[in-house]
């Protein structure tokens, strides 16, 4: 009997393990099914997390539905004038050296026009930002534009004005009289992470599809803080994606799922004028910083401090006793900035700039032009082997050309032309002129345009030609040129590069 309890015991209690087992792997699965119908971000703190089934179909055509009627094409007309030499030669003269033939061409081409124009057109897109019909879209679909026409999703069609304007950050604002109109939200481009979704919408070859529509195509974010080399631009924080960003895209929105707009589409990488997989946007955040001062019209000002940086190389690391290459070394220190005030100085390096850890260039520069005018901040360098700390205050930023002038290199934007002087322009000489008319001494001034039967013309002076000398004065600058002609009267005696000629007086 005693053995038979002991069997039946031993029973319930191999029956009780085998249920607590089977009630285990029940959970277990349960589990495992509810995190793989869990999609799930690890994110930093104060990115958002997503939670649950994420249906992709429908997100995107809810942010083409949401933002797309606040996506607009804008296309622009601009006249561009070009200067011609009247003779066949690149320097205005016959490709004969005979008086018969010199006069021949010289009667042959005086009747054609020394200047030409031609209209040309471009197409890019914009984002309605408020429903007083402000339209925000990129400076260089805009910029010297004649005539800029918008057209809506709907199919109206409205002129167009810049109200403001930025080179640097490539954002205008263009204003269209329409009211009530579908605006789009803009999101905060600090959240977003590598390899989340993203959809952009444009007009890419509106002109040629001839649909007033939007087109939308969907990547994903490839990777952030991108720079792009541009002389106009400061391309140094942009939002790499591999959403399709075609000719026209320029000035359209990125978006993520929620129908945020988190970046303003810019430009493409590509060998063939298409898209071949690698797009840019501006951060949405850089672009809330300036569309207030946009808005009203404002020349925006951007912070600087006066130095001359590049970044700390293996051996410099080295020899400045920088445990790693992170910062950036000052190669030189502008006289009378913010940062000979405050203290530094040539061959300090900068770690930590306003708080913030500084590894190279981009870093740096994006957060100085990013902070008030006239706020102080806080900068730890190296020096001498030895950590220091300084107080600057951040200065507003020079235009190009006072900062080439600061900083000792040439000027190569736009030049000062000369008033008009017994029928010519002259302007000095620029690296373009140099190579264009194969200029070995840029000494002196170049001749940009002759009116048509003046004096100057008379004497046979000619696009291209240099002068470098005026009666006794030596024309060095275009600052020569000017004095020298003021102090003179009468017919004067100029020497250009093919020899002396007699400019008589009017």
């Amino acid at each position: 009997m005693k053995r038979t309890f002991n069997s039946f015991k031993g029973g319930r209690f191999r029956l009780f393990l085998t249920a607590v087992l089977i009630i285990a792997v029940i959970a277990g699965i349960i589990f495992a099914l509810q995190k793989r119908c869990e999609v799930r971000s690890v994110t930093p703190k104060g990115l958002k997390r997503v939670v649950g089934e994420v249906d992709i179909r429908n997100a995107i055509i809810k942010v083409a539905d949401t933002v797309g009627p606040a996506v607009v094409s804008i296309s622009t007309e601009r006249t561009h004038t070009f200067k011609v030499d009247r003779l066949p030669s690149g320097r205005g003269e016959s490709p004969f050296h005979d008086e018969f033939f010199e006069k021949f061409f010289e009667d042959f081409f005086r009747g054609l026009p020394e200047e030409y124009e031609k209209k040309q057109t471009g197409l890019g897109s914009g984002v309605i930002i408020n429903r007083d019909g402000c339209i925000l879209t990129n400076e260089h679909v805009v910029s010297d534009a004649d005539k800029i026409t918008v057209t809506l999703p709907d199919g109206r069609k409205l002129l167009g004005r810049v109200k403001g304007s930025d080179t640097r950050s490539d954002l205008a604002i263009v204003k269209i009289d329409a009211n009530n109109l579908p605006v789009c939200t803009l999101g905060n481009s600090d959240l977003i992470q590598t390899g989340e979704w993203a959809v952009a919408i444009g007009n890419p070859f509106g002109y040629i599809v001839d649909s007033p529509k939007p087109t939308v195509t969907v990547g994903v974010i490839s990777a952030l803080h991108r720079s792009l080399p541009s002389k106009k631009s400061g391309y140094l924080d942009l939002i790499q994606t591999d959403a399709a960003i075609n000719p026209g895209n320029s000035g359209g929105p990125l978006c993520d799922l929620d129908g945020n707009v988190i970046g303003i589409n810019v430009a493409i990488f590509s060998t063939t004028g298409g898209y071949q997989g690698v797009g840019f946007a501006i951060p949405i955040n850089s672009a809330k910083l300036v569309i207030d001062d946009l808005i009203k019209g404002k020349k925006i000002a951007y912070g600087w401090v006066g130095v001359v940086i590049q970044d700390v190389t293996e051996d410099l690391a080295k020899y400045f006793g920088i445990s790693d290459r992170k910062g950036v070394l000052i190669a030189k220190v502008i006289e009378g900035s913010p940062a000979d005030r405050g203290g530094l100085k040539e061959g300090d390096v900068i770690t930590r700039f306003d708080d913030r850890e500084i590894a190279g260039i981009r870093d740096i520069i994006v957060n100085i032009t990013r902070l008030p005018i006239g706020k102080r901040v806080d900068v730890r360098v190296i020096r001498d082997k030895r950590p220091l700390e300084f107080a600057i205050e951040i200065g507003s930023m020079p235009s190009e050309e006072e900062l080439a002038e600061l900083e000792g290199r040439p000027y190569e934007g736009k030049r000062a032309v000369s008033e008009k002087w017994r029928g010519i322009e002259v302007t000095t000489i620029t690296r373009e002129f140099a190579s264009r008319f194969d200029i070995m001494n840029k000494e002196g001034v170049i001749v940009v345009s002759v009116e048509r039967g003046s004096p100057a013309d008379n004497a046979n002076l000619k696009v291209g030609d240099i002068i470098r000398r005026i009666e006794s004065y030596t024309i060095k600058t275009i600052e020569d040129y000017k004095a020298a002609i003021s102090k003179l009267k009468g017919d004067i005696l100029l020497y250009t590069d093919r020899g002396f000629t007699i400019v008589k007086e009017p």
